[in-house]
């Protein structure tokens, strides 16, 4: 049972605390993971504003970090006793769902294990939500792990006290 488990991570601590539970997962189940960055238009668009005095390579910069967190990931995992590969995903080719989607059916993935915010409100229309599109559209079964409490005052951000819409 879930022996071959996708976990996508962004540097976030939302991701982190995904991964940590892949990982107890996979201790517990006896499998391996699969540990996934996508490098997107967004985070391309990101990267050319953060690096506006930049001369190098935009590009090859994310890929040198994505590098860099997928390392790390698997270095954790491994301290952990698991198994552990890791794939950038850096063709452009859709969007991070529909990426994240291809590779769990390409690797037949068992579990897709994600780190969410849980954005309700105009936090989860502004920022979309990638977990929700997977949840939706994934081939196999999906575990949503809530963030940690740092990262839900993040959320706090995006979302209207309530009442705000009803007072307008």
């Amino acid at each position: 049972m879930y022996k071959r488990i996708l976990v996508p991570i962004d540097g976030s601590s939302t991701a982190s605390r995904g991964l940590a539970e892949a990982i107890q997962l996979a201790k517990l189940t006896g499998g391996r993971l699969r540990v996934a960055h996508v490098i997107d238009e967004l985070s391309f668009a990101l990267a050319m504003d953060a690096y506006a005095g930049y001369a190098g390579n935009w590009l090859e910069e994310l890929r040198g970090n994505a590098t860099k967190l997928l390392e790390g990931a698997r270095a954790e995992a491994t301290r952990e006793g698991v198994e552990a590969e890791t794939v950038l995903l850096d063709s452009f080719k859709g969007t991070v769902h529909d990426q994240l989607i291809a590779e769990a059916q390409a690797w037949k993935a068992e579990l897709i294990v994600i780190g969410t915010h849980g954005r309700r409100g105009i936090g989860r229309w502004v920022m979309g939500s990638s977990a929700e599109h997977i949840l939706r559209m994934s081939p196999v079964p999906v575990l949503l792990v809530r963030a940690p409490e740092s990262a839900k005052a993040e959320h706090e951000r995006f979302t209207l006290p309530s009442g705000a819409l009803a007072s307008q």
